[in-house]
């Protein structure tokens, strides 16, 4: 006979995967230029409709899209913690529960893969800063001063990111300690997510390595693989 309470745990999972997929495959950065610039952000500077091409166009809507890419993240976690855990938005003390760090996994997946825009969308930054502030709020704090520090350095936001990206599960790491097996469930989709922004971050790599990587604020490089 079945236990209804693991049906209903399992539906429930399910549909946390679901939406927030679904919230993190909001396309703000495309649908914003598009509406008030008219134009298709994927077809000027980098090709990506993250914050950081968007601002090259508009820095008003690039500062708009970094605030609604990092909601998507933030969005699906509270989405998650209402399903599962039932505490107050603003007091996931449960955050290291593995439900809401596969929400938040799922968010960026949304946003890198966008299934309106077949599958091919931003790097997942700001989503990943947005779900993992209010999941792991220390570790991302940690993360975010190092791209601050290597962004102030070099003035590659790109660098900047990677150097986040590989940092955080460093810092989620010492945080969670292992104190349970919940704590390793948790800490996977962690790793997972970085090293997809890593990996979302190829062709960055590659012109950092070739010198011809854009600097922030400065005018953007004619380089083939810009539109990749």
């Amino acid at each position: 006979m079945l236990d209804y309470r693991v049906v209903l745990k399992s539906v429930s999972i399910l549909l946390t995967i679901v939406a927030s997929y679904l919230l993190g495959s909001i396309p703000f950065g495309y649908l914003l230029v598009r509406i008030f610039r008219g134009e298709d952000v994927r077809l000027t500077g980098s090709g990506n409709i993250g914050a950081t091409n968007v601002s090259r166009r508009s820095p008003v809507l690039g500062i708009l899209t970094l605030i609604l890419d990092a909601l998507k993240g933030t969005c699906a976690v509270l989405l998650a913690n209402e399903m599962f855990l039932r505490h107050p938005p603003g007091n996931v003390d449960a955050s290291l529960f593995p439900p809401l760090s596969l929400a938040a996994l799922c968010a960026i997946l949304g946003h890198m893969f966008p299934v309106w825009l077949r599958f091919r969308g931003g790097k997942g930054v700001a989503t990943s800063v947005g779900a993992f502030a209010l999941l792991i709020p220390r570790p991302t704090l940690e993360a975010f001063a190092i791209f601050v520090i290597v962004a102030l350095i070099s003035r590659y936001v790109s660098l900047a990111s990677i150097a986040a990206a590989l940092s955080l599960p460093a810092f989620a790491w010492f945080s969670l300690r292992f104190r349970s097996t919940e704590d390793l469930l948790t800490l996977l989709p962690i790793i997972f997510a970085s090293a997809l922004v890593i990996a979302k971050h190829h062709a960055n790599i590659r012109r950092l390595i070739a010198g011809t990587e854009n600097r922030f604020a400065s005018k953007p490089k004619q380089d083939p693989t810009h539109h990749v």
